[in-house]
């Protein structure tokens, strides 16, 4: 009796276990491999930073604060989120409108907000606020959107990221236009609408060119042609190949990156912190943190399939999306693929903001996947 009733004991351990996770509505394989993530962030950043406990200590924090949003968002329910979503994007657009009035300045931009214990970037919470406007716009109503709604959604897409290009932050603007794009691809618009859409986009370059700042063209020169002034604007992109093509297949091994060790590469613990990767682990350690990278984004998209409202897949599917291209954009900038426009690797560079907004996002993915109805059978 006593063994079997051990047995029973141990029998019970999963369900118990799944049951606290549905109670506390936690994705445990989303959880985890955001954790992993994070671990090994941390640990590349204690070599790009030079061992500097500050660095590493800060980014503890950062990351703390960032998991108490994913778990906070993860108990709200999906439709209170559906219902904040046009006061959070209100209050968005008037934080954004209260940086070009009097935020603070830093590295040549007014990108921040200090409010005595908090200085951040209201520009981040686009990220979240605007596929949560459009899916919440367009979740009521029959798909695809008709011509209206469709230039509605564009309108709204289109305000924020001209106050954010305006501060100027190009790399953001561009995150936060691509997830009102994402939302309005997942509301089903055609092929035939999208590739319009390009060819009008690509013929609007030039007067694009005329309205950016000087830095953004020469961002643009510098991609087109790196070694026209190597020891200045091509200096980032240069060194970041160099450290790349250095780590060879397996690396030189953590803590024994020469580029970034010596000074070479700059913007190592931020931008660049990919390049030290590639240095320190080759192209096995890349392909490596790419398989996780890509089981994360394969994660969000199956909670975006299984979601049960069009809010719900709209919402998950955007959130994911964006996600790869945090991913797409730095890689392709480090790697001399992409012009060079200030997007991190996520959950791996130093920052602050963004960080926490990166984790917010999967609490409310994992919302989404935990909080469903009991349908009829």
């Amino acid at each position: 009796m006593r063994a079997k009733a051990q047995l029973t004991f141990h029998e019970s351990q999963p369900a118990q276990a799944s049951g606290l996770l549905a109670w506390l509505h936690i994705d445990l394989p989303l959880l985890t491999s955001l954790v992993l993530l994070s671990g090994i962030g941390l640990s590349i950043l204690y070599s790009a930073g030079d061992r500097e406990m500050v660095l590493l200590q800060k980014q503890l924090i950062r990351l703390g604060f960032g998991f108490v949003a994913l778990f906070a968002l993860a108990q709200i329910h999906p439709a209170n989120i559906r219902r904040w979503s046009p006061l959070l994007y209100s209050v968005g657009i008037v934080m954004l409108l209260s940086v070009i009035l009097f935020g603070e300045t830093g590295k040549g931009a007014q990108r921040w907000l200090d409010l005595g214990f908090l200085r951040f970037q209201p520009s981040e919470m686009f990220k979240l606020t605007l596929p949560m406007l459009i899916a919440w716009y367009l979740a009521d109503h029959r798909l695809p959107p008709n011509p209206t709604r469709l230039i509605m959604a564009g309108l709204f897409t289109l305000v924020p990221v001209l106050l954010i290009a305006k501060q100027p932050d190009l790399g953001t603007a561009l995150l936060v236009g691509t997830g009102g794009a994402f939302a309005l691809f997942l509301a089903g618009i055609s092929w035939r609408l999208i590739t319009s859409i390009g060819l009008v986009m690509a013929a609007l370059g030039p007067v694009a060119w005329y309205f950016m700042h000087e830095y953004q063209r020469q961002r643009v020169l510098t991609f087109l042609n790196p070694e026209s002034d190597p020891l200045g604007t091509g200096y980032h992109i240069i060194q970041s190949k160099i450290a790349i093509g250095s780590g060879g297949i397996s690396g030189k091994g953590w803590l024994n990156g020469t580029q970034s060790h010596l000074e070479f590469l700059p913007e190592r613990h931020t931008d660049f912190i990919f390049a030290v990767i590639s240095e320190e682990f080759g192209l096995v350690g890349i392909l490596a943190l790419l398989s996780l990278y890509l089981f994360i984004i394969l994660r969000g998209l199956y909670i975006a399939t299984q979601a049960q409202d069009t809010f719900g897949r709209i919402l998950a599917g955007s959130l994911s999306l964006v996600f790869f291209v945090y991913l797409f954009v730095n890689a392709g900038m480090v790697t001399g693929l992409l012009p060079v426009v200030g997007v991190p690797l996520p959950l791996i560079s130093y920052g602050g903001t963004s960080l926490v907004t990166i984790l917010a996002s999967f609490g409310m993915l994992m919302s989404i996947h935990t909080h469903k109805k009991l349908l009829p059978t």
